[in-house]
């Protein structure tokens, strides 16, 4: 009988070797993804809510149409009638402080693995891994790592939520025609002015896609993350669950959707507004 192969102590063993040797590394991340959630916080409970709300219907209007900017008044009023008015502003803090992680984290790996097949392939398999994995996996490692609160939440929504913004930014930059791709070298152009002025500009539509998708994919890790003390609309559903309280997980499960809408029909109006550009 072929013997067991000790996968979970070397993994076991790669944990603590980290959490020993980059202690100050971890604590230096936790201390700015935290101060970036607060600070997006703080903001968000400042602004009065009916300010809030007409300014996210202002918005909606802009980019959209009246029936996206309706749509925003009546979902914010009810959440702010519903009591997770406060929640909602936690949660909305943790999804773009994970949105914005994986932004910057996402391009420009994207751009490199559209320069580089070879980086491509090496990434490729990792991305698979990263959107295959069960999302509760990454919740034991960031704990070990950041302990319980908001930060180990940020740190597995980005691993979940980065593989689109990657790949379609590679996929954006790779559908650019090679005749203007020739047609800018033939001009002199450097690298990274092709780059700035040529690829992104035309790849923005599909940058935007990806994004859209990393949005949404960090707003589906609230729930999860409510469960190592992220604070938020996850952390009602999750004590609704836990309580067996059905019409109270309802109504917080009704605030994550009215949110969720409202930042994918944003995002998707600002990739038409891109694409008729």
């Amino acid at each position: 009988m072929i013997p067991k192969i000790p996968l979970d102590e070397w993994v076991e063993f790669a944990v603590d070797k980290l959490e020993v040797n980059l202690v100050v590394f971890f604590h230096f991340i936790s201390a700015c993804i935290e101060g970036c959630v607060n600070a997006l916080s703080f903001v968000f409970h400042g602004v009065p809510v009916l300010l809030f709300i007409a300014i996210m219907s202002v918005l909606a209007f802009y980019l959209g149409r009246w029936s996206l900017a309706l749509f925003s008044a009546l979902g914010l009023l009810l959440i702010h009638n519903l009591g997770f008015w406060s929640h909602t502003m936690d949660t909305l803090a943790l999804v773009l402080t994970s949105s914005l992680i994986s932004i910057v984290i996402g391009i420009p790996i994207g751009v490199w693995c559209a320069q580089s097949d070879k980086f491509r392939n090496m990434v490729t398999p990792l991305l698979d891994f990263m959107q295959t994995m069960p999302a509760f996996v990454y919740l034991i490692p960031t704990v070990t790592f950041f302990g319980l609160g908001v930060v180990p939440g940020v740190i597995a929504s980005v691993i979940f939520a980065v593989p689109p913004t990657i790949r379609l930014t590679n996929l954006g930059i790779r559908q650019v025609a090679a005749d203007l791709v020739e047609a800018a070298d033939a001009f002199g152009s450097t690298p990274s002015q092709k780059l700035f002025k040529l690829q992104f500009p035309l790849a923005m539509p599909s940058i935007l896609a990806g994004i859209n998708q990393t949005i949404m994919l960090s707003l589906s890790m609230v729930v999860i993350a409510s469960m190592i003390g992220a604070q938020g609309i996850g952390a009602d559903v999750y004590r609704a669950v836990t309580q067996i309280k059905t019409g109270q997980g309802f109504e917080a499960g009704l605030s994550i959707v009215v949110l969720a809408i409202l930042l994918d029909r944003m995002t998707q109006y600002i990739l038409k507004r891109k694409r008729s550009v």
